[in-house]
C-alpha cells in the first residue's frame, strides 16, 4: 500500500543525513509483520529478488524493456554508475554507518548496499537517468514485532532524468510495485 511521504519524513531515519539533495519519490508499506529478528531476513529477500522472474508478466516485460532501452542508449554503462558517473553515498557515511555492515549483495539488480543497522537498510543505484536510493525501515509495534516500509529517493540527472522519472511514475505505481509487494507478502 502506498503511504504519504510523511510516513517516511516524520521518522528519525539515518538516511535523512545522506539524502538532503534527493527527492522523496515514493513510500510504500511492505506486506506482513516480522518478529524481532526477522529484519535481516526481509533485507536478504529484497536483495535476492529478481524482477525478470516475477510472476507478473507486466513486471517482467517492463523490466526487460527498460534494460533493453538502457543498453541501446548507454544509460547503464560502467562509466555512468556509482563511483564513476555518480559519487557513491558511501563517501557521505558518518563513521558509525561506515563501520556498520553494508548489507547483502544484490543478485539481479544493480543496487549496492550502503548500510544495514537494526532498523534501517539503504541501497543505492545510479545510471545516466538518476541516482536513486531504496530505504527499508523497520517500525516496531507494541507486541515486539515490526512492520516495514520502503522509501524511494531520487536525484534525477538533468532533463533526461526528470523526464524519465515522470514517465515511469504511473508504471511504478500501477504496474510494478503492487504485484512485487504482493509477491513479497506471499513469500
Amino acid at each position: 500500500m502506498r503511504l504519504p511521504n510523511s510516513a517516511h519524513t516524520s521518522r528519525p531515519w539515518r538516511i535523512h543525513e545522506l539524502t538532503r539533495d534527493f527527492r522523496l519519490e515514493d513510500v510504500w508499506e511492505l506486506p506482513g509483520v516480522g518478529g524481532p529478528n526477522a529484519f535481516p531476513l526481509l533485507v536478504q529477500a529484497i536483495a535476492s529478488g529478481d524482477p525478470s522472474q516475477s510472476s507478473s508478466v507486466a513486471v517482467r516485460t517492463l523490466f526487460a524493456i527498460r534494460w533493453k532501452i538502457g543498453e541501446l542508449l548507454g544509460w547503464d554503462g560502467p562509466d555512468a554508475g556509482l563511483g564513476s558517473g555518480v559519487p557513491t553515498l558511501r563517501d557521505r557515511l558518518p563513521p558509525d554507518l561506515r563501520e556498520a555492515p553494508p548489507g547483502p549483495t544484490f543478485t539481479a539488480l544493480p543496487f549496492k548496499s550502503l548500510y544495514l543497522i537494526e532498523n534501517e537498510w539503504a541501497a543505492e543505484i545510479a545510471n545516466r537517468t538518476m541516482h536513486g536510493v531504496m530505504h527499508i525501515g523497520r517500525i516496531p509495534d507494541e507486541t515486539g514485532c515490526f512492520r516495514a516500509q520502503m522509501a524511494v529517493l531520487v536525484k534525477p540527472n538533468g532533463l533526461l532524468g526528470a523526464t524519465y522519472m515522470a514517465a515511469i511514475r504511473p508504471f511504478r505505481h500501477l504496474v510494478v510495485y503492487p504485484p512485487m509487494l504482493r509477491a513479497m507478502g506471499q513469500r
